[in-house]
């Protein structure tokens, strides 16, 4: 009998020491998936940048089949300095304010113009200086706006140049959009100068540039007219987003600060890109 109640006794002892052993591992697990619970929590921002991939230096697919331009090397630096996943999005250029305002993305950063547009985005603060301009071809004898009458001329829908065009307040040329024969819309500028190129229509109307960039392609085809009004670039937010913009303004100081902007731009020379019109 004192056998049996010896044997008994350590099997209880067992047990217990089991289900110690049990409420250890299952504390233990719970402490771990807190852990991993704070990690996520403390996971990298991600910028979710919308951009047209057919605005060459500012965002375009390269000659490799990756996104590439001058802003998107801007993001992507801004993103590294800041520990923040940078993610590309090649929107519809249409549909970008549903986007951001849905979150899809939580920035335009494109070439974006900032005039105009300050009611309905909150910007960073402007870094590079742009114009609004006409494009024709070298031969066409077209050579100011005033020969523009009776011309079919073509701009990138929902564009700053549209906006200019059919703007009648003091700085814009809708008087002028009035002589043409045909002001006509497009959903990027690289059909719009393979238009013009082939005669189909008589002048492109877009920023310096993409002006800058299509002749500095072919010198010898296209040739710009003067500017028809002067802007500036900058990131656009959705209204209320005013940290990240400052963060975004920041950080693109401190790049110019240390000579990053300036390679940058120098990267993009051969598209017509120069740092003479950075202005942050």
């Amino acid at each position: 009998m004192k056998k049996r109640l010896v044997t008994l006794a350590a099997a209880c002892a067992a047990l217990a020491l089991g289900a110690a052993v049990l409420a250890g591992c299952a504390g233990g697990g719970d402490q771990k998936q807190g852990d991993a619970n704070q990690q996520g929590g403390d996971a990298a921002m991600t910028l979710t940048v919308g951009f047209d991939q057919s605005y060459p230096p500012y965002g375009f697919v390269g000659d490799d089949g990756e996104f590439t331009g001058f802003d998107l090397d801007l993001a992507k630096e801004v993103c590294e300095r800041n520990g923040w996943e940078l993610k590309l999005d090649p929107i519809d250029w249409d549909a970008k304010d549903a986007l951001l305002n849905s979150g899809s993305i939580n920035c335009i950063w494109n070439g974006f113009t900032m005039e105009g547009r300050e009611d309905d985005y909150t910007f960073s603060e402007p870094y590079m200086l742009n114009e609004q301009v006409v494009v024709v071809k070298a031969d066409s004898g077209i050579a100011s706006h005033q020969d523009l009458a009776g011309k079919t001329v073509m701009t990138q829908v929902d564009s700053a140049a549209l906006d200019v065009l059919q703007n009648e307040d003091e700085g814009g040329q809708a008087a002028l959009a009035a002589t043409f024969k045909e002001l006509q819309t497009i959903g990027d500028y690289n059909n719009a100068f393979m238009q013009l190129e082939s005669g189909m229509v008589d002048a492109v109307a877009c920023d310096l540039s993409i002006a800058e960039y299509q002749i500095a392609a072919k010198p010898d085809v296209y040739k710009k007219l003067e500017p028809l009004s002067t802007e500036h670039y900058a990131v656009g937010f959705k209204l209320g987003d005013d940290e990240l913009a400052k963060t975004v303004s920041d950080t693109l100081k401190a790049m110019n600060e240390d000579g990053t902007v300036k390679q940058l731009c120098d990267k993009y020379a051969e598209y017509g890109l120069t740092y003479d019109n950075w202005v942050l």
